[in-house]
């Protein structure tokens, strides 16, 4: 249970009573609050990233933000970020060694970090494309450059950690995870089967195993993990669906009721990163402002409920041992 679960009872589209990320940065009294505390988001230039910055910034945080197209996030960003700690850095997460390349800049100018959000995403790409390693773009991208990127962080993350401060990962996943899990003789589609909606939900899954497994490792010591639906929003992350399904999704009433303002679709991330109800807690995934329910195993994408497959602690250890390898570094445990 939470504050905002009677605003999501009966949704009637943008902009109606469901909170925006503002509304979460001001109803846990945060607007200049966290002065001295540093966020990393990724995936600054379009949707959700832009007011996960804009509500961000408010709390007086120094903020850390990544793009591919850096020009591009600094104009669409420009003065609407109300600190002047910020600074932004170029990632594209198709390349692994890209990411390498942030991170380090990231950690030559600060050694801790207390909030990650890890943000940046694709979607259902049409045909079957791989990065310079070989890797599914869908996978590279929504999942093994934000596991590297963690891993990278990581000793800043565990070094900003208190005992009445601890640090927060937060990965933007998706409700289309319940389409199926993750089939680790199959990562990169090598033994063929690529369907788009199948390679996209298999690496939203891998963000909530992600989530799991840093919380299940690292929460003893002070860093916990939440992965989060944000909903359905109109953003550029649905850039490569077809013309007839978003003339059909224009014209699904039900739809047209739960979608979400990008200004409302930033809020569960938020709620994620600077909750106080959440302190100390982790391993947790958020719909709404609040911890999904169990749903049925129907392979529905659009559901908010969450699946069996969506905790597994032994898949998810398999995906971690098998991510560290993809990305060439050793386990720490």
């Amino acid at each position: 249970m939470s504050r905002y679960d009677e605003a999501h009872v009966d949704p009637q589209g943008p902009g109606d009573k469901r909170p925006t990320a503002l509304n979460i940065i001001n109803d846990n009294s945060l607007e200049g609050a966290l002065t001295g505390k540093t966020a990393v988001i990724t995936g600054v230039s379009s949707g959700l990233g832009v007011e996960v910055a804009r509500a961000l910034a408010t709390t007086g945080m120094r903020l850390f933000l990544t793009a591919r197209d850096v020009t591009k996030a600094k104009q669409v960003l420009g003065d609407r970020l109300q600190t002047a700690e910020v600074e932004y850095i170029q990632m594209d997460q198709a390349s692994l060694q890209s990411v390498r390349e942030a991170a380090k800049a990231i950690t030559s100018r600060t050694n801790t970090i207390n909030i990650l959000i890890n943000n940046a995403g694709i979607m259902a790409v049409p045909e079957l494309e791989l990065n310079a390693d070989g890797y599914e773009i869908q996978f590279t991208i929504n999942h093994l450059s934000h596991f590297l990127f963690f891993q990278l962080l990581k000793p800043a993350l565990l070094a900003a950690a208190t005992d009445d401060c601890p640090s927060r990962v937060v990965m933007v996943s998706a409700s289309a995870h319940r389409i199926r899990g993750i089939h680790p003789q199959n990562y990169h589609f090598q033994n063929g089967g690529y369907e788009p909606w199948v390679a996209y939900a298999q690496s939203k899954c891998a963000n909530i195993y992600m989530a799991n497994e840093i919380d299940r490792r690292y929460g003893p010591l002070g860093l916990h993990a939440f992965s989060v639906h944000p909903g359905i929003i109109a953003t550029d992350v649905g850039r490569f669906l077809s013309d007839e399904t978003k003339e059909a999704m224009r014209q699904d009433k039900i739809l047209l009721r739960v979608l979400k303002s990008p200004e409302q679709g930033a809020a569960t991330t938020v709620y994620a990163a600077v909750d106080k109800g959440l302190e100390g807690k982790g391993g947790r995934y958020l719909v709404n402002c609040t911890e999904a329910t169990r749903g049925p195993d129907d392979g529905q994408s659009s559901s908010e409920t969450y699946v069996s497959h969506t905790y597994c602690p032994e898949k998810e250890a398999e995906l971690w041992k098998d991510s560290l390898e993809m990305v060439g570094l050793e386990d720490d445990q």
